[in-house]
């Protein structure tokens, strides 16, 4: 059940890919996030060791989570229920690994794993940015987004490669509140919403300790994935990433 879960998070990562695969070309390195622009009001959480611990719940199974992230450079996950790791995964901006505990097994790669196991593409600032709250910037520095105000909210949107991407921008405190992207030819929509924002030790930026992610391809049933972090703790020291292959684990192509 925690690899379901683990699963989940990482679909809930990477659905925007269902919808910006032309976006953000699986497999591509990606570069470190560039600065918001002075003109989107977005306060992106700037830190070098950012670690989470809460739950997932995903098609009505749920269980624990262990988030560590290094900005820019490597993102590690765990997921267990009742005290048993079923999962853990061990990401950075060019490969991804991933034990499965609970079938003794394993895989060492690139994106193409999620992407296979998904059916949906992936890349590292996709991920970071959707478990952080952050703003999502195009991928490509031609694209110019659309700003407008409406009342407490920034609305910011553009589009790229015949899809659309909208951010809501909560004005008072500088977060994101909602991203939403949208394929009008396939009409696969993906909304992630941002809530419960606690303002952080040694950060100025709140962060959302609630995310609740939307997912509709075509004509199926929706899903629904809400991450809810229960500690949020930001450079109060310097992370480890561990992650071993223990010996008869069978590795999976």
């Amino acid at each position: 059940m925690s690899r379901r879960i683990a699963l989940g998070l990482l679909l809930a990562a990477t659905a925007l890919g269902s919808c910006t695969r032309k976006i953000f070309p699986t497999g591509t390195k990606t570069s470190p996030a560039r600065p918001v622009p002075e003109a989107i009001r977005a306060k992106n959480v700037d830190f070098r060791f950012l670690s989470a611990k809460g739950k997932a719940q995903f098609e009505q199974q749920s269980g624990n989570l262990n988030i560590r992230i290094r900005k820019d450079s490597v993102i590690w996950i765990s997921a267990s229920l009742i005290g048993f790791e079923g999962f853990r995964a061990y990401i950075t901006q060019d490969s991804v690994q991933v034990l499965d505990k609970l079938h003794r097994q394993y895989y060492a790669g690139d994106y193409a794993y999620l992407s296979k196991r998904l059916n949906v593409p992936v890349n590292f600032e996709m991920l970071q940015a959707l478990l952080l709250g952050n703003y999502l910037a195009p991928i490509s520095e031609q694209t110019a987004p659309k700003v407008s105000t409406e009342g407490t909210t920034q609305k910011v949107n553009y589009v790229q490669a015949g899809l659309l991407v909208e951010q809501l921008i909560e004005l008072g405190q500088g977060r994101v509140q909602q991203l939403a992207v949208r394929d009008t030819t396939t009409k696969n929509t993906v909304i992630v919403d941002y809530s419960d924002f606690q303002v952080l030790e040694r950060n100025p930026s709140p962060f959302a300790h609630t995310a609740t992610v939307k997912l509709q391809q075509g004509q199926t049933a929706p899903s629904t994935l809400v991450i809810t972090y229960r500690t949020v703790d930001v450079d109060k020291e310097r992370l480890q990433f561990p992650f071993s292959i223990p010996k008869g684990y069978a590795r999976k192509k």
